[in-house]
């Protein structure tokens, strides 16, 4: 999969983590690069608990899950969960 691929599919995972997740929010940007490391720490865990979901689908779904994962984190860290 393209690099520029990735990205797209990242943004778009970044950006559905932060209208599922609601509350305030972070904005387009932080949303994008939530997308983009939650591509990355979905796919890690992914291959931990022997789940491997393949093409772009897989992808988005995997990014969009480890968004989701890193939103709700870091707004426990803030204390807004």
């Amino acid at each position: 999969m393209s690099t520029l691929f990735q990205l797209l599919l990242g943004g778009v995972a970044g950006w559905l983590a932060g209208r599922v997740m609601r509350g305030d929010g972070y904005g387009v940007i932080i949303d994008v690069i939530l997308g983009l490391l939650g591509g990355w720490v979905g796919g890690f865990l992914g291959e931990k608990l022997g789940i491997s979901l393949g093409g772009s689908l897989g992808y988005l779904i995997t990014a969009f899950a480890g968004a989701v994962l890193l939103v709700w984190i870091s707004r426990l860290i803030k204390g807004k969960a």
